[in-house]
């Protein structure tokens, strides 16, 4: 009698999440090498070609042989969108898996990759509208602004920096486009894939923190103004996306005059220190997250009990 056929299964979607330098680069290094998997970048500023050292983007020669994906893609003049990034992304993947490859996504942009694991529908844009609002952003200011989305909005206004006039922007976009709040089309807790599972690196905030102030220091050790100074060369002050990014536009600010070098680097570990904290919140509110302390040393055995756990659920 003929072997009966087997039904080709692909491999689990596995993300490490938690906030920046918590460890997660070197979990999603020791995940791959166990699942034989490749690594996914879903870091929003490891996009751009030359934002290295203030990315803390792993060179060729620390990432043990394992191939790397959506790094270094883009120009620092050239715009990212999330909803881009999720065609990039989900491409990606689908690649991996027919493969027979365990896609490891790894990055600290929380609505990244929300985008690319969850049901995301994105709304759509109107030039006219965004336009109109980017005047007026201009004219006002981004606190003026979200002043404006907090009236109309007071959830998303609540998730987004008063300072960060590119996501108020499109916040009010969708919702003069669409009439509902941009909250609303935010993604909800139920995965694209169904076998999908987040790890998160569980790290206190002392610890953190101290990480964080040793990043930044060994940053500029490492030559981080010279590279602000390259790459302002090549438009870093003109691109839209790149130029907003934690340390370059401290450093930015340095090079132009506005503040000392040493107010530069202070303002980095502090804007850090704070992003970390609202990534972390993001995070804690995911319940299908599994969390794996980021100094125990069963930590990589833990992470995959937990992803064939959730892959043995997903077969009932």
């Amino acid at each position: 009698m003929p072997a009966p056929e087997t039904t080709f299964r692909p491999p689990p979607v596995v993300a490490i999440v938690g906030p920046t330098a918590a460890g997660k680069s070197d979990l999603s290094l020791s995940l791959a090498e166990e699942l034989g998997g490749e690594v996914v970048n879903t870091d929003s500023m490891q996009v751009y070609r030359g934002m290295d050292i203030g990315t803390a983007k792993l060179g060729v020669d620390e990432r043990r042989g394992i191939p790397h994906h959506l790094l270094d893609l883009l120009e620092v003049t050239e715009p990212a969108t999330v909803a881009e990034f999720q065609g990039w992304a989900r491409d990606v993947i689908a690649d991996c898996r027919g493969r027979g490859v365990t896609p490891v996504l790894v990055g600290g942009s929380a609505l990244y990759t929300r985008a690319v694991l969850d049901r995301f529908e994105f709304p759509g844009t109107d030039p006219a509208v965004r336009r109109q609002l980017e005047d007026e952003l201009a004219e006002v200011g981004p606190e003026a602004m979200h002043r404006r989305l907090t009236a109309v909005d007071a959830d998303a206004a609540a998730k987004i920096e008063p300072g960060n006039g590119r996501r108020i922007v499109r916040a009010l976009e969708v919702v003069a486009i669409t009439g509902r709040p941009f909250s609303a089309s935010l993604p909800e807790l139920r995965y694209h894939y169904p076998d999908a599972h987040q790890i998160g690196v569980d790290i206190p905030r002392p610890v953190l923190d101290e990480r964080i102030a040793l990043r930044v220091q060994r940053m500029w050790e490492a030559g981080f103004v010279d590279e602000v100074r390259r790459l302002a060369d090549r438009g870093l002050r003109e691109g839209r996306t790149a130029s907003r990014a934690l340390g370059y536009q401290q450093v930015l600010a340095f090079l132009d005059g506005e503040i000392t070098e040493e107010q530069a680097l202070e303002q980095t570990v502090t804007g850090t220190r704070r992003f970390a904290r609202r990534q972390d919140s993001w995070f804690r509110k995911d319940p299908r997250i599994t969390w794996v302390g980021w100094d125990d040393p069963e930590r990589v055995a833990k992470a995959m009990a937990a992803v064939a756990a959730a892959r043995d659920a997903a077969e009932v």
